[in-house]
């Protein structure tokens, strides 16, 4: 087997099936798969069967049916392309196809979704929008992505939020999703955080003093930054296998990893992109998170060392709590029922109405 396919299945293989792909196909997908210039035609060709169950479905008024067959394949496609950066026609291709897949099953999911657009810096920010049963208005989950992953990814962890009463906002931000082509990755995310939350507040059926914010992986260095800018506008943090100095990780990432930041940094050579991963990080900002702040993070994780964690939740200015498990890869997406519920439960307790701890 090629040894970046080899490298993506041993790293990420647990993460594609938490979130949604089914282990038989994962199987067929990459047992045969011995070649990295075939990933994403691989994925994508899989992908396309399940777009053709849910044109079907729709096409014969099967809509419940047709949302799952079509956020199904909106996965797809997004594996497909999550760091298939050598080759970025081909990427984009599959991207487009993930987004249109997820937009069309939006209004036929359980509960549905809507696009959101933010403007911000000449282009917008994409979220997607999910609401609980109920008139409101509804605590909310501002949901950040990490460097491979995009909104496309998160109906798993969206529907135990929405479960429990919150409202769920799964966002592309700068380096991400559909704005990974016009903004690149920042260490900073005042300016992203602050067009997200008020495109957040603005809807109606939002209830704006309560809003928290979750992130994974990348990510999980962006949620703790966007509630450090934030101030008391956010009212609880997830951070799930962030890091705290990504520059700090650099050595021990993957190379597909590590080219993939390269791109979506803007950065000419792999020196210029370290010296980018330098910038992202919590020192000088973390002491001014005033939101109760719950770290997750596994001890076996092989891309961000665990001493990370143990760094951000030290030294975060608020109430703060590390939920580390023992066994856990990165993202603890080999132990999902031992984290994923937890925070869900933690959020909604501390995003409850009066309830602000």
């Amino acid at each position: 087997m090629d040894e970046r396919v080899a490298s993506a299945v041993e790293h990420w293989g647990p993460r594609f099936t938490a979130n949604g792909v089914t282990a038989s196909d994962f199987e067929r997908v990459t047992r045969d798969l011995d070649d990295w210039d075939g990933w994403c035609a691989a994925w994508s060709s899989v992908a396309a069967e399940h777009e053709k169950l849910g044109r079907q479905a729709l096409a014969t008024g099967r809509h419940l049916s047709a949302g799952g067959h079509l956020a199904q394949a909106a996965l797809y496609f997004h594996f497909a392309k999550f760091v298939f950066v050598a080759d970025p026609d081909q990427m984009r291709r599959a991207h487009l196809r993930a987004v249109a897949c997820l937009d069309d099953a939006l209004p036929h999911l359980s509960p549905p979704g809507r696009r959101v657009e933010a403007g911000f810096e000449g282009t917008a920010l994409v979220g997607i929008l999910r609401l609980p049963p109920g008139p409101g208005p509804h605590p909310a989950v501002l949901m950040l992505s990490g460097l491979d992953s995009a909104k496309e990814e998160h109906r798993v962890v969206e529907q135990l939020f929405l479960e429990r009463g919150l409202a769920t906002f799964a966002v592309d931000g700068p380096g991400q999703g559909e704005a990974e082509y016009d903004l690149p990755i920042r260490a900073d995310w005042t300016q992203p955080g602050k067009a997200l939350l008020d495109a957040l507040a603005a809807e109606p059926r939002i209830d704006a003093s309560r809003i928290g914010v979750w992130g994974v992986s990348l990510g999980g260095y962006y949620a703790p930054r966007v509630a450090a800018a934030a101030g008391d506008r956010v009212k609880a943090c997830v951070a799930l296998a962030g890091p705290y100095d990504f520059g700090d990780c650099w050595s021990g990432l993957p190379e597909l990893t590590r080219e993939t930041f390269r791109v979506r940094a803007r950065a000419a050579t792999e020196e210029e992109a370290r010296r980018i991963a330098y910038t992202l990080t919590m020192e000088g900002s973390a002491q001014a998170i005033t939101a109760p702040l719950l770290v997750v993070f596994g001890r076996k994780d092989r891309l961000i060392p665990w001493r990370q964690a143990e760094r951000l939740a030290t030294a975060a200015g608020g109430d703060s709590e590390l939920l580390m498990l023992e066994e856990g890869n990165h993202g603890c997406a080999n132990l999902t029922p031992w984290h994923r519920p937890y925070t869900a439960d933690w959020l909604a307790q501390r995003l409850a109405k009066g309830d602000f701890r």
